[in-house]
């Protein structure tokens, strides 16, 4: 979900237009990249997202962004698909991808493992669960803190 600023206030501008049209809004990216500026919006839908969905997105957002003028400085804006690996961020993610599985990367170390990989059982007051799987302990649950992950995303397995 969108962290700073101009990502909040976009996001809020965006939300009810990407709404009206049936789309998901995953998320708001305002980066500098190189020399240039980059605001990305990433909507999603039940059946994936076309080029013909970004534009559609693009022709409704363009405007609004030139009218409300949240940004000072000039930038590209691009509308994207998060794709199938996109990090689960809000409470709608951990919703839709219950009992998935999911990969998990912590930001330090708990018992030397920072990487775990389970089934996705939810989050609750800021504590994601997951159900995972060794050979030592067999199947057990274990939780974290949100602020203790620095990616949840879904396992994609080719």
């Amino acid at each position: 979900m969108a962290e700073n600023k101009v990502e909040k206030r976009v996001f809020e501008m965006v939300l009810p237009l990407t709404e009206n049209l049936g789309y998901e809004l995953v998320d708001v990216e305002y980066v500098k990249e190189g020399p240039n500026y980059f605001l990305r919006i990433y909507i999603d839908k039940p059946e994936g997202v076309s080029l013909d969905d970004c534009q559609i997105i693009n022709n409704i957002v363009e405007p609004v962004l030139d009218k409300e003028d949240p940004i000072s400085a000039a930038y590209f804006l691009e509308i994207c698909s998060p794709g199938l690996d996109r990090p689960l961020k809000t409470d709608r993610d951990f919703e839709k991808y219950n009992g998935e599985e999911v990969e998990l990367n912590l930001f330090a170390a708990v018992d030397g493992v920072k990487h775990f990989e389970g089934v996705l059982l939810g989050k609750k007051d800021g504590i994601i669960t997951i159900e995972v799987e060794n050979k030592k302990e067999g199947i057990k649950e274990i939780s974290f803190p949100s602020e203790k992950i620095s990616i949840i995303r879904r396992l994609i397995k080719f």
